[in-house]
């Protein structure tokens, strides 16, 4: 493999989307370890054994996600003249430095290598619940971005992404740990889910020309830039306004410190988009930054509480 190849792959592979898997891995992983070094409540003490063996489904994950996803999206990343660092795909197919059908093959090199390791992990650790959560990560990629559903395209994806972001990958995280699924609460996912909803209406929103020449129904694409920028910082506050029941043991000073942060990220969004003012791509940022701050930051009151 050359040196200009290897380049390519590792544009392909965007590094830079591993910000939005770390975080919910990180979160489930302080679910079930809660204690810190003197276990949680359920005597399951932290093991960065168990971090490291979800952060490599986390990287399998997402190699078969951001080549899956430009395969399917290269007419559409094709469409889109002002790509940025979070929008229009890694570019590597529209500017020809490598073919739809090599990144297609390496979305499924990657789907088989995820379900080889998810199979690893379940005979490693005896928890059949690998086998599972590796099924549920695979189906909501393939409905989101493949046929014959291809949500992505005909619209409310957005809850597909909600589910693998907030309750998918936290799951591994938790299971990771070894701790026990009847330890865990529903309620503590809650939060999970809405930022990996707001995550998904916010990358939508540079996209937003391109999607709608490509016929694309992205939240953006059907409500608009705006209404995407308002709706995606209400879902993050909504999980900010969660802290207490994703974190209960947390001190009221502490769970709202974490709160503010994400809320004030989010603040110039809902002012701007309230008087109409045009969305930059400062929203992105600002809008991923609050939605690792709440994941990181209940990482942090678990782990401390």
């Amino acid at each position: 493999m050359s040196l200009a190849s290897a380049r390519s792959w590792l544009q392909a592979a965007r590094p830079l989307a591993a910000g939005n898997l770390v975080p919910p891995l990180v979160f489930g992983a302080s679910l079930a370890a809660g204690g810190g070094d003197e276990g949680s409540s359920w005597g399951v003490p932290f093991s960065w054994g168990g971090l490291a063996l979800a952060l490599g489904f986390g990287l399998l994950d997402q190699l078969f996600i951001v080549f899956t996803n430009d395969t399917a999206d290269a007419e559409a990343d094709a469409q889109n003249q002002h790509p940025t660092w979070a929008s229009g795909g890694s570019r590597v197919i529209p500017e020809g430095r490598l073919s739809r059908a090599a990144v297609g093959f390496a979305a499924g090199l990657s789907a088989l290598l995820l379900m080889g390791y998810g199979l690893a992990a379940a005979r490693a650790t005896g928890r059949l619940a690998w086998l599972g959560l590796t099924a549920a990560a695979i189906g909501l990629l393939v409905a989101y971005s493949l046929p014959p559903l291809r949500l992505s395209y005909r619209g409310h994806g957005e809850w597909l992404q909600g589910l693998g972001v907030g309750g998918v990958l936290p799951l591994v995280g938790f299971t990771a740990q070894g701790a026990p699924w009847t330890a865990l609460s529903p309620l503590s996912l809650l939060g999970a889910v809405l930022l990996g909803y707001a995550g998904n209406l916010t990358t939508s929103i540079p996209d937003h020309a391109a999607d709608v020449a490509a016929n694309k129904r992205s939240y953006a694409a059907r409500r608009g830039p705006l209404r995407a920028t308002r709706d995606s910082a209400l879902c993050i506050t909504l999980a900010a306004l969660t802290t207490p029941l994703v974190v209960p043991d947390a001190s009221i000073a502490h769970a709202a410190a974490v709160a503010f942060i994400a809320c004030a990220l989010v603040l110039p969004s809902v002012l701007g988009a309230l008087r109409g003012k045009p969305v930059g791509r400062h929203v992105v940022l600002r809008h991923g930054a609050a939605i690792s701050a709440l994941f990181l930051g209940w990482a942090a009151l678990g782990w401390l509480s």
